[in-house]
């Protein structure tokens, strides 16, 4: 059960909750009211995306993917490029693993790209290349999630499912003034109780000619991504302002409560830059790690204080190098994790080709068309912004 509000004022949100929700004494908020609110401001406000352009279950689906954990902004590119060069299940079935990562590259997760490959294949061995259109065909393919099945059901085919992610979230707890963590088991039932509730009533919405269920579950994102946002929401362009319990308690700072969020924590490399007749070496990180099947350059994690850089590099390639220079430091962050890169480029004497495990040569056109994590993509574009590594066209 969901408990809403404060311990004097509870809104109790089960099953039936949208029949009849209380806070204070006020009026219930009227499931068939709030979805003509939000159609309504969806059908005026809604952001040109270019995948809303489309009723394509492929289309869609990428573009779910994609924003999974990633900004709408920096989607969009890569949306666009990927349905130029894959535009149906068929092409991403076949494509070559290392392309589909290339296309990937940037966007992190990299395991969503790989079960994108994979459900694409299934698909067409099973369904003839037909997305399925059944709820729980779609959430039985490889990456899709009970968020994700339920998007592309409602957004695709205009069913009457839950799409609860985030953004979602955000909404309903403000919206309905649950002050529970919305991360509990069943907190988080009561919430797609709710959500279902939702679509059923957006659906019983008498709108002739328009997609309901497609249009709601999208407002609700919409919503949650332009206006109920987690800092400083814009409460006064909120179509449903004068329902929200949450503004009327004046505690949109404090719903959703996610409780303590984790700390930061620090993780420190050294990465070194080799080069031997205009080519560099590099290595594919193995399967079942982090990045894997992604290509960095030879590196080593530090632990405790910090090795002289000339020392690591003889660790790594049991070879002493005949000369090492700093390049630069790369920062960057990756969920709760803050990473430091120290790079140096490395030279051997005489011109002895180090041992590395997995070690292999690349050269400048090659190294192009490799996927790197983003960390590695920065050295990567450091070593092509200097003329002194471009390779002779």
């Amino acid at each position: 059960m969901l408990r809403a509000g404060t311990a004097r004022a509870p809104v109790e949100a089960s099953r039936c909750a949208l029949s009849k929700v209380e806070s204070r004494g006020l009026s219930a908020l009227k499931p068939g009211a709030l979805a003509r609110l939000l159609l309504d401001w969806f059908k005026l406000k809604a952001r040109d995306l270019p995948w809303r352009r489309t009723r394509d279950p492929y289309a869609i689906w990428i573009s779910e993917i994609m924003l999974q954990q990633t900004q709408v902004n920096t989607v969009i590119p890569y949306w666009q490029r990927w349905m130029r060069r894959l535009p149906d299940v068929f092409a991403l079935a076949r494509a070559r693993s290392d392309a589909v990562l290339k296309l990937w590259e940037g966007l992190g997760y990299y395991l969503r790209s790989r079960n994108l490959q994979k459900a694409a294949r299934i698909i067409v061995d099973r369904h003839g290349g037909r997305f399925p259109e059944q709820f729980d065909e779609v959430l039985s393919l490889p990456g899709i999630g009970r968020y994700t099945a339920g998007a592309i059901c409602s957004i695709a085919f205009n069913q009457p499912m839950p799409a609860l992610d985030g953004n979602v979230i955000r909404v309903l707890t403000r919206l309905f003034g649950i002050a529970e963590n919305p991360r509990r088991k069943e907190t988080n039932a009561g919430l797609w109780r709710l959500a279902q509730d939702l679509v059923r009533a957006a659906a019983r919405t008498h709108r002739p000619g328009e997609r309901n269920c497609s249009y709601f579950n999208q407002s609700l994102m919409e919503l949650g991504a332009v206006i109920c946002t987690p800092r400083q929401p814009k409460c006064p362009q909120c179509p449903v302002r004068k329902q929200c319990v949450a503004v009327r308690e004046k505690r949109t700072d404090e719903i959703p409560n996610l409780g303590p969020q984790p700390a930061s924590t620090e993780r420190r490399f050294a990465a070194f830059v080799v080069e031997r007749k205009g080519c560099f070496l590099v290595r594919r990180r193995p399967a079942g790690v982090v990045n894997a099947h992604l290509w960095e350059f030879p590196n080593v994690e530090l632990a405790g204080s910090r090795p002289e850089g000339r020392q690591l590099a003889e660790n790594l390639f049991r070879s002493r190098p005949f000369a090492i220079k700093p390049l630069r430091r790369v920062r960057h962050r990756i969920t709760r994790y803050r990473i430091t890169m120290e790079v140096y480029r490395v030279e051997f004497a005489n011109g002895t080709a180090p041992r590395l495990e997995n070690g292999c040569w690349r050269s400048w056109f090659e190294l192009r068309k490799l996927a790197f994590p983003s960390a590695h993509r920065k050295i990567l574009e450091m070593l092509e912004s200097r003329p002194t590594y471009q390779e002779t066209q």
